[in-house]
C-alpha cells in the first residue's frame, strides 16, 4: 500500500492559503487540502514574543509526493521560515485512503509559481 501523509502548512494569509491550496488539489497533487481560516499563533522569532493571525492548512496526500509540494509551498508563499511538517497516516477508512490514491496522482506540472 502507497504511504500516506498529513502535510501541515500554516499561511500569513487566507487568500494565500486558498490560492496554493487550490492549485495543489487541481495538479492532483494532495487529494484534499482542509483550511481552517483563522488560528492565532503565539511563539518566539528574532528573540521576541510574537502573536500573528494565520490560517490553518492540512493536506491529505501520498508521500511522495512531499517534496514537490513543498518546493510549491515554498516558491509561493509570503513567510520566509514556512511551517511545513508532515505526518505519516498509519491506517484509516479503505475507502478514504483509496480515494486519496486515486486523486492524488499528479502530471508532474513544469510551473511552479502560480499566476
Amino acid at each position: 500500500m502507497t504511504e500516506f501523509i498529513e502535510i501541515h502548512w500554516t499561511s500569513g494569509s487566507l487568500d494565500e492559503a486558498r490560492k496554493i491550496s487550490r492549485y495543489l488539489v487541481q495538479e492532483r497533487y494532495v487529494a484534499c487540502a482542509q483550511i481552517t481560516p483563522w488560528i492565532e499563533s503565539v511563539f518566539m522569532w528574532n528573540n521576541q514574543l510574537d502573536t500573528s493571525q494565520e490560517s490553518k492548512i492540512v493536506f491529505k496526500t501520498r508521500r511522495e509526493n512531499y517534496e514537490k509540494i513543498k518546493e510549491i509551498i515554498l516558491e509561493n508563499c509570503s513567510y520566509e521560515v514556512p511551517e511545513i511538517t508532515f505526518v505519516i497516516i498509519d491506517g484509516g477508512n479503505q475507502e478514504y485512503l483509496d480515494w486519496m490514491r486515486e486523486s492524488s496522482e499528479s502530471s508532474e506540472s513544469s510551473s511552479l509559481h502560480l499566476h
